[in-house]
């Protein structure tokens, strides 16, 4: 069994600053301790995008100093939050398509994972997402060529709607094209979003999908007065994928919580 760790919507800025009282590298360093200490035979990290909270420079430097000394490989996504060129400057050596786009496949055991780059710089509606027809074309190869093995494909944008208008409004706004795609190929087994910022599950197009929580700020049952900028502080989260022979296991798992304390039973 392949264990992946999962974390999405870390939101660095520089320092010195905060979001609300928070502060997004305090909260990924205690999610990565805990992640490491509870899982300590993970294989390798994913981050689902949202890496800067305002895609500047200086935040993407200050997040590759704060993972240099991760001991595991850490595979990092953008989402609507970020900025491609400045991503691409401070991480240098980040797989990039032949158009510019951040995508890459990971072959682990007989799974294959995808991770797509739903980033709409130029969106009608700020913060939606899109797959353009090189981002599609791209996926399609890397469908192509999966082989037998199962597929988990990544993306920020979660391509469902989610029961929540604000963040609906911003979701991905040609998700029918790309379930249309995943659907041709049976091979694809899950799903896995971030850009809401709650754990949510569900089917986008028949396919199991799965969301979780940032390492920072989340998302509350939003009511109808509320934007897409609603957050509470609650414990942040990072998800855990187990790739069995049987398929795949999802787990969200929260950390930092006050006075948490492993509790025994006769």
């Amino acid at each position: 069994m392949r264990k992946i760790l999962v974390f999405t919507d870390i939101h660095f800025v520089e320092h010195g600053q905060r979001i609300g009282h928070l502060d997004p590298e305090e909260r990924l360093l205690a999610g990565l301790r805990h992640a490491l200490g509870e899982v300590p035979d993970a294989e390798r990290i994913v981050i689902c995008g949202d890496l800067a909270h305002h895609g500047r420079a200086a935040q993407y430097e200050r997040l590759r100093a704060a993972l240099a000394d991760c001991p595991l490989p850490v595979h990092l996504m953008i989402g609507n939050h970020d900025r491609r060129a400045a991503f691409c400057a401070a991480f240098p050596d980040a797989p990039v398509t032949s158009t510019g786009h951040v995508q890459q496949v990971i072959d682990t055991g007989d799974f294959r994972l995808i991770l797509l780059d739903t980033l709409d710089e130029q969106a009608e509606v700020e913060h939606s997402g899109r797959l353009c027809a090189d981002r599609l074309s791209w996926l399609r190869a890397a469908l192509d060529s999966s082989g037998d093995r199962r597929v988990i494909v990544f993306t920020h944008h979660p391509p469902m709607d989610v029961g929540f208008d604000a963040m609906d409004r911003i979701g991905l706004t040609n998700k029918t094209e790309l379930l249309a795609l995943l659907g041709a190929y049976p091979n694809v087994c899950q799903i896995i979003s971030g850009h809401v910022h709650r754990t949510i599950s569900g089917g986008a197009g028949g396919i199991p999908t799965a969301l979780f929580k940032s390492s920072c700020h989340q998302s509350p049952i939003m009511r109808p007065e509320m934007d897409e900028h609603t957050s509470i502080d609650e414990p942040g989260a990072f998800g855990l994928l187990y790739l069995m022979d049987t398929g795949v296991v999802v787990h969200s798992e929260d950390f930092d919580i006050p006075g948490r304390r492993v509790l025994f039973y006769d």
